[in-house]
């Protein structure tokens, strides 16, 4: 590993991309490589063996690709597969999980939701995080059943992913919560329907930033900051590209799409 290496960047599919935008922003002087693995998108429903061994064939491939770090942008990915992934891989792996701190300790109603995919809500991880900071918080977990599948697909607009979120929302605001907390790296392209649907007074917040925050972090204190001013931004799918396109084009003239099988 050295700062000329790049920081590589997975997830069940395209939604890691609101995390790779967080990163871009605060450290535009690293490359990035993304693997979407769209082919076995969503990761939510699988049992985690698959997990783990999905999250191992795409830091093998980032690896082979030249990464010097990891960022696990899959919540799924994270609270099922973060501890065997470091156990296996000597560089550094950065995860992402639900921004459930945050929520209990800025509510007021004393009633956050959390949004997440199963394999997400299920994992021993996501219980430790919610027991250790939940006092006297009451979290309403909903499974986004389908979702990821939608935004997989570009429907980002379509009358059935409204219509599943409108369900999805509704034990929530009947808990009268003030905190929406997205548990899916998907989730973030939700965030202009979400604010069509709820109250102003509810407020959304996910991981993104803050896994940024942590990456520049490893990264410095590992000495792997690159000093580069020129870089490359690539792009992978093992599906199509389409959708990755569509959610990258205000970056279309710096980043570099392709599909590729791994």
């Amino acid at each position: 590993m050295n700062k000329k290496d790049t920081i590589g960047i997975f997830d069940s599919g395209i939604g890691g991309v609101s995390i790779w935008e967080e990163i871009h922003q605060l450290l535009p002087n690293e490359s990035t490589i993304y693997l979407a693995d769209s082919k076995n998108a969503p990761y939510g429903n699988k049992s985690q063996d698959e997990i783990i061994s999905l999250s191992i064939k795409n830091i093998e491939k980032l690896i082979e690709l030249g990464a010097k770090i990891i960022v696990v942008a899959c919540n799924t990915a994270t609270t099922n597969a973060i501890e065997t992934l470091r156990s296996k891989f000597s560089l550094p792996i950065i995860g992402v999980e639900p921004a459930i701190k945050p929520a209990i300790l800025q509510t007021k109603t004393n009633n956050i939701g959390v949004l997440a995919t199963r394999g997400t809500l299920s994992s021993t991880l996501f219980s430790e995080t919610t027991s250790q900071f939940s006092n006297e918080v009451e979290i309403t977990e909903v499974i986004g059943e389908g979702l990821v599948t939608l935004i997989e697909e570009g429907s980002l607009n379509s009358l059935k992913l409204k219509t599943l979120l409108k369900k999805y929302l509704e034990p929530m605001l009947s808990k009268n919560i003030d905190y929406l907390v997205l548990g899916c790296s998907h989730y973030p392209y939700l965030i202009p329907l979400l604010k069509e649907l709820l109250p102003q007074n509810i407020k959304i917040i996910h991981s993104g930033e803050a896994v940024a925050k942590q990456t520049k972090y490893v990264l410095e204190k590992n000495h792997l900051l690159s000093e580069k001013k020129e870089n490359t931004f690539l792009f992978y799918s093992n599906f199509q590209i389409e959708t990755l396109k569509n959610i990258l084009a205000d970056y279309r003239n710096k980043v570099i799409i392709s599909k590729l099988d791994f």
